[in-house]
């Protein structure tokens, strides 16, 4: 028999969602994360259900990589990813244009289903750019567990909008990372020559030179975990068709990048329907 989901909720803070006694996931909704990192929603620690963490908070490398975490790189010249800016004039600065997402009320809050209200902000003017409704839903599958997020972005300005990338912002080759953020925890680094420890997509494709910017449905990331020798997958979906994935191996993230070199114009009143799965499993 399948333990219980159930859930914990620290107010106005995050709540945690677990089967039995395992901890699944921390999901952050008032963060007191830093202005120059994008503030925003984020689970950490994410947990296979054999316990093992999964993801990475504030790596050193890239401090404003933040677990799971929706994150769009830039709307309307805001930057809600994080980090320095890039522009081809004068390439990576902080410019001191980061956005932040504030948590404005749940709408469903059980074990199975976490509903929310949020606001995509420019904290220097107060300027709401996007209203979001987000909602993740947890499942128990057979050898581990699920979490399908979804987020629809509203256009609240009453203009267009241009969300963009810094490959199609500035031409910076590659830099497509966009949408819906996984940064994995070190134990994804190493493969060691072991051919069930790699990343994959769909049509065949292997490793991160082939897997980077590949438009698919679907691509996996397996890992064994240092200390317990356990060994996770991690499946990412997208369910509404294929995207251009971005991936890093050496800095072990996975991006659910929903355009590639051209600007995603979102007019007056328009909506961006993000639809995701995940699953960690044992295999």
């Amino acid at each position: 028999m399948s333990p219980a989901l159930t859930l914990r909720h620290e107010a106005n803070r995050h709540v945690e969602v677990a089967a039995g006694d395992a901890v699944l996931m921390r999901y952050v909704y008032a963060p007191d994360t830093r202005v120059d990192e994008s503030p925003r929603p984020y689970a950490h620690p994410v947990r296979s259900l054999a316990g093992d963490t999964l993801t990475n908070f504030r790596p050193n490398d890239h401090p404003w990589h933040h677990g799971l975490s929706m994150a769009l790189t830039s709307v309307a010249g805001i930057n809600f990813w994080g980090g320095p800016s890039h522009r081809s004039a004068d390439g990576y600065q902080p410019r001191g244009d980061h956005g932040a997402q504030l948590h404005r009320g749940w709408l469903t809050l059980t074990p199975e289903k976490m509903e929310e209200r949020l606001d995509w902000c420019d904290p220097r003017s107060a300027r709401i750019l996007l209203h979001e409704h987000r909602e993740l839903s947890i499942s128990l599958i057979p050898g581990g567990w699920a979490l399908r997020w979804t987020s629809e972005l509203r256009n609240a300005t009453g203009g267009d909008l241009a969300l963009d990338n810094y490959h199609s912002l500035g031409g910076l080759a590659g830099s497509h990372y966009t949408g819906l953020q996984f940064r994995g925890a070190r134990d994804l680094l190493d493969q060691h020559g072991d051919a069930t420890i790699s990343m994959v997509a769909e049509g065949g494709l292997a490793g991160e030179a082939a897997v980077h910017g590949a438009l698919a449905h679907w691509m996996e990331w397996s890992c064994q975990h240092d200390g317990s020798l356990r060994r996770t997958r991690i499946r990412f979906e997208n369910l509404t068709g294929p995207l251009p994935w971005f991936v890093r191996a050496k800095n072990p993230l996975a991006a659910f990048a929903f355009h590639r070199e051209k600007s995603h114009p979102l007019p007056a009143g328009g909506t961006l329907r993000l639809d995701h799965l995940l699953s960690f499993t044992t295999p």
